[in-house]
């Protein structure tokens, strides 16, 4: 019987770890959405880095950071690259239906991030969601890492 209820209590708390208030997740996933650059949008430079920050309605804090530190680095690092759409960053609720090709192109089941390198004609997928969970409460050690993997793939171009 304690065995059931703590298997139970156990399953409970990962179903619900990245779930917040929805009142509030509801707010968030809007304004995501406002600012997000549409990954068809982006095929205007033929060889370019875009950076995909995939995640569902309900997101814990770490889901959120992700998105937040992977803003501020491109924002930071990367402003003239995303003016020359060298560089993009797209924010996409895989919940959402418009959205359902996308996810499952990249197999994004929830918060993941990628970058999705475009080269003379041939495309290249990375996948940073274990980096990104790993260092997404840390801003300054995200930012760098995500700088120096962009970085490299940029110069690559």
């Amino acid at each position: 019987m304690k065995s059931s209820l703590f298997l139970f209590a156990l399953v409970l708390f990962f179903a619900t770890s990245c779930q917040q208030n929805s009142a509030e997740n509801k707010a968030t996933a809007t304004e995501a959405t406002a600012n997000a650059v549409s990954p068809k949008a982006a095929t205007q430079v033929a060889n370019r880095v875009d950076v995909l920050d995939f995640y569902g309605t309900h997101r814990c804090k770490t889901c959120k950071a992700i998105e937040a530190n992977s803003r501020y680095t491109l924002d930071t690092y990367f402003a003239q690259a995303m003016k020359e759409g060298k560089l993009t960053f797209n924010v996409v609720n895989i919940d959402e239906e418009k959205n359902a090709e996308i996810a499952e192109k990249f197999e994004a089941a929830g918060t993941s991030l990628f970058l999705d390198v475009f080269k003379d004609g041939n495309e290249t997928i990375i996948e940073l969601t274990d980096f990104a969970f790993a260092k997404g409460n840390d801003q300054a050690a995200f930012s760098q890492e995500l700088k120096s993997r962009i970085d490299e793939q940029l110069q690559k171009l």
